[in-house]
């Protein structure tokens, strides 16, 4: 994943209340997934 994916990640999971993902290595295709879960967790899905 990406610098920019990683931080993301990690503001997503703060409003979703979940928790930060790890330092486990994500491709950028797992890391838009995670991403597009969280936004949903937090209220900013489509």
């Amino acid at each position: 994943m990406t610098g920019a994916q990683a931080s993301y990640l990690k503001t997503l999971a703060e409003q979703a209340h979940e928790p930060v993902p790890g330092e486990k290595e994500l491709t950028k295709a797992e890391a838009s997934e995670l991403i597009e879960k969280l936004r949903k967790k937090a209220g900013l899905g489509k």
